[in-house]
């Protein structure tokens, strides 16, 4: 027998059962369609062993269950730990797709998820060898193709020296150029990219943006927008400067100086992004803008070689749709090294505002920046106390505090109230006045 020690979480490659009713064959659908993985029956949620009566019969029903039902074979291993017996299934990963009972399932993180619709169709396409944006769109032809936006996207390409001359060419030519054709026929990308009207071919290629109250659901009022990427890009981006975002005023000598609430750099990367990695075949774009937050929702999860724990780490660029960000990349609108998380990140940090936040929600990717460092939750984020976070709440509405009011506020000693307040001061929350003595109060700090 092997001997076990230890235990380890779940992940994207391991798994615990603690019986076999568990239905872990679903479980063994996924990781043969995703990265491979291990999966142990009789052990609990935590990794701890519960042991097996019947791991007898399991050990010789598990291999001819798995082949019967999935058409593969795994490697069955009868281990134990301190007595007690359980059973490690090891799973390779597998290039063709595989199903149970006509069901796919794949492993994404620590989550089994079923693959239905367009999560089904993408997957069956990557499994083929094929990805959605690089197959030919049958019924389009070079007029369903804006000539004017191919030369306007043609010429920053030149300058950024990515694409040599193409002085002479003509449409059709440049496309091929761009690996935006096949056979004479143009791929999804170059709809995608350079249509008059994408959503005829792919009814869901808009963004949807709106403004919301708090509540999160009561909207004040919405905007949509049609078109290729680029007219999408500008049209969204012109929305947001002018209906839904506040401008900041300030002056530089004569000049005033107008900024959104939200670094343009971030908002341009995050929506240009959105645009060239999402699943053409799901839901649209949505973009939701709040008094103290905007949101940025798109279907289709992150590629399985960043985990959403690895995200604001070094990583390679994996495209969804590597056509069309192949060719986003010779006209010079993104980079190709997987740096626009870092990107939006660093504006917003820049900018004084608090780190945006990224999360899978929903089958799809939200991004959300944050207008504000003295909210509730952003102030939680940050480690205060419950005091510490009344204490900003109240400066926010009154403009400054005391030692007094602090210990007003909180029911608190002075002592408490001193060292709450020094902490804030240290963390660059509070600014101490000029005023000494019992007209002493704190301020908070500001970024601009």
């Amino acid at each position: 027998m092997n001997k076990v020690r230890g235990t380890m979480p779940e992940d994207q490659n391991v798994e615990y059962k603690s019986s076999r009713h568990d239905d872990w064959l679903k479980w063994v659908c996924g990781f043969a369609n995703g990265q491979g993985g291990r999966i142990y029956v009789g052990k609990d949620d935590k990794g701890r062993v519960v042991g097996l009566d019947d791991y007898v019969e399991l050990m010789d029903g598990i291999p001819n269950k798995i082949k019967s039902a999935l058409g593969i074979t795994a490697e069955v291993n009868l281990l134990e730990e301190e007595g007690e017996k359980y059973i490690e299934i090891v799973v390779q990963p597998y290039s063709t797709p595989i199903s149970l009972r006509g069901r796919y399932y794949h492993r994404s993180g620590s989550v089994k998820e079923e693959l239905t619709g367009a999560a089904l169709n993408e997957f069956m396409l990557r499994r083929s060898g094929n990805t959605w944006d690089d197959v030919v769109e049958p019924d389009a032809t070079l007029d369903d193709i804006d000539e004017g936006t191919v030369r306007a996207f043609i010429r920053n390409a030149e300058k950024a020296g990515r694409i040599p001359d193409t002085s002479g060419l003509s449409t059709g030519e440049l496309l091929d150029k761009l690996h935006l054709t096949k056979n004479g026929g143009l791929k999804r990308a170059a709809i995608i990219l350079f249509g008059k009207d994408p959503g005829y071919f792919y009814p869901s290629t808009f963004v949807k943006i709106g403004k919301f109250d708090d509540d999160h659901f009561t909207i004040r009022f919405q905007e949509t927008e049609y078109g290729n990427i680029i007219s999408i890009l500008d049209a969204v981006l012109r929305q947001l400067n002018h209906h839904f975002l506040i401008r900041h005023i300030s002056f530089q000598g004569m000049n005033r100086i107008e900024t959104l609430e939200y670094p343009l750099e971030a908002l341009r990367e995050m929506i240009l992004n959105s645009l060239i990695h999402r699943n053409y075949m799901g839901a649209p774009t949505q973009l939701r803008v709040y008094d103290d937050k905007l949101t940025l929702w798109n279907e289709g999860r992150l590629p399985e070689a960043i985990p959403l724990s690895q995200l604001k780490e070094s990583h390679s660029s994996h495209p969804r749709n590597p056509t069309l960000a192949t060719a986003c990349f010779l006209g010079s609108l993104i980079d190709a090294w997987g740096s626009g998380i870092m990107k939006i990140i660093d504006s917003c940090l820049a900018a004084g505002l608090p780190e945006p936040s990224f999360e899978e929600r929903e089958g799809g990717f939200i991004v959300t920046l944050y207008k504000n460092k003295h909210t509730e939750e952003q102030l939680a984020k940050l480690g205060l106390n419950q005091r510490q976070i009344k204490a900003v709440l109240h400066v926010k509405e009154k403009g400054r505090i005391t030692n007094k009011d602090y210990q007003e506020i909180n029911a608190c000693s002075r002592n408490t109230a001193s060292s709450d307040l020094k902490d804030l001061e240290h963390r660059l929350i509070f600014k101490n006045s000029d005023v000494k003595g019992a007209g002493s109060y704190y301020q908070l700090v500001t970024s601009k």
